[in-house]
């Protein structure tokens, strides 16, 4: 089954509000014949953009294959949110990594919001601040308090501002939840904006990208120094080096990272403009995650659309009717949406790991790959190919730091995941919505 041409037409991008929003976009010819550079870079979302932009502005020759579209993937269809930390808790880390390991995690996590800033506002893109967490429990919200004061008091980090059920619903405009909080460290941007400009940076800088140049195979190299070979349907390019950004849409281009990363698809609904109606809803403009195992996730953009992520389902093919699954999770937050008009509805491959942590691996000896971002990814990713240039560039340091983060395999490897994508998302579904 092949992720990249399962949902989605050839050479399209998703009928989704971020398209509709950036209009016809310039075709990049695909590869043809046989060709050599320094970098070959797979996949052209956040990860695969920022090693390009990076690697070319060091000097590199860098080539981008890209199978579909810039940000065809999880890159230009995501919620936006450029949160902190790692997707998994400080105090997770510590108990599991230690607490200097932790600290090296949280530092470079907030690098990736310095870093997706700053390239949002090199291309132009406007950036929102504040992300709320929308918690149902009291022991959560005892949990995200604890939390609060643990960032402060531990790792300087003085932006979150613990909410209780009044505070939240008037942050959010929903009584839905018991409490929550405000991070005002994080924010929000359109996420096909942000790709599309990172492929401009990186095009300016002089990396070259070929859409539509789905690779077929690669032929690594057998030690450090050597070329590798990177073969698509209608050429072949060989590298020095060889990156890996495919994310969800890896597909069989390397076993031992497919066994660790596992594709699930989310969906979309966006509404029409708001207008001066419901001035309730998000009055601050903030971002929102509630926690729930499959999450909702929304915010208001710049046309006062509501964009609102939930649901799940137990095939990687997406739902004939997105705006029927998306549309119950809406209204369990803001009922008084009922009857208001739903303008597009789209579907997206995302990757988890196991730990819900990054899976950052050298698959052969020139070759570095990094996925599995858990919904996390739009700064994470974003960073991932800037510590990918620099290991490229023989400081390998911080991308060893990342990769010293244990990723189990699924059980069953990359050959039972679909099973047990059926199973888990059944399950945790089941769980969502008996309140657990």
């Amino acid at each position: 089954m092949n992720l990249l041409h399962l949902n989605d037409a050839p050479g399209a991008y998703p009928p989704s509000l971020y398209a509709a929003q950036a209009g016809p976009q310039p075709d990049l010819p695909p590869l043809q014949g046989d060709h050599r550079t320094d970098v070959a870079v797979i996949g052209a979302g956040y990860t695969g953009l920022s090693a390009a932009l990076h690697l070319a502005r060091q000097g590199l020759s860098v080539t981008v294959l890209e199978a579909q579209r810039v940000g065809f993937g999880a890159s230009g269809r995501n919620g936006g949110q450029i949160g902190s930390g790692q997707r998994q808790e400080v105090d997770w880390l510590e108990a599991q990594l230690g607490r200097d390991m932790a600290r090296r995690l949280w530092d470079l996590a907030e690098e990736a919001k310095s870093l997706t800033r700053a390239l949002a506002a090199e291309s132009g893109v406007p950036v929102r601040f504040g992300i709320a967490h929308a918690c149902r429990t009291d022991p959560e919200i005892a949990h995200a308090r604890h939390m609060a004061d643990h960032l402060a008091r531990n790792y300087g980090y003085d932006k979150v501002r613990p909410l209780d059920r009044e505070g939240l619903a008037q942050a959010i405009g929903s009584r839905a939840y018991a409490g929550g909080d405000v991070d005002m460290g994080a924010g929000h941007v359109q996420p096909l904006a942000l790709v599309l400009g990172m492929s401009r940076l990186a095009r300016d800088a002089g990396a070259v990208v070929h859409e539509r140049s789905e690779v077929t195979g690669i032929d690594h190299a057998a030690h450090a120094g050597q070329d590798s070979t990177v073969r698509t349907a209608q050429g072949s390019l060989r590298a020095r080096h060889v990156i890996l950004a495919a994310n969800g849409y890896l597909g069989g281009l390397d076993g031992h990272v497919a066994a660790r990363v596992m594709p699930i698809n989310n969906y979309i609904v966006a509404t029409r403009p708001l207008g001066d109606d419901f001035p309730e809803i998000l009055p601050d403009r903030f971002a929102v995650a509630d926690t729930k195992f499959v999450v909702n996730y929304w915010r208001l953009d710049h046309e006062r659309r509501l964009v609102f992520g939930g649901g799940e389902t137990v095939t990687y093919r997406f739902p004939k009717d997105i705006f029927a699954t998306v549309r119950p999770h809406l209204l369990s937050v803001y009922p008084q949406l009922e009857g208001v008009e739903l303008t597009h509805a789209w579907g997206g491959t995302l990757a988890i790991t196991m730990n819900r942590m990054p899976c950052f691996a050298r698959p052969a000896a020139n070759c570095l790959s990094a996925s599995g971002f858990s919904g996390h990814g739009v700064a994470m990713a974003t960073l991932a190919g800037r510590l990918m240039a620099e290991a490229v560039a023989g400081q390998a340091g911080r991308f060893d730091a990342m990769a010293a983060v244990p990723t189990r395999a699924f059980p069953g490897g990359a050959l039972l995941r679909g099973p047990l994508l059926v199973a888990g998302m059944a399950w945790y579904g089941l769980r969502d919505r008996l309140g657990f």
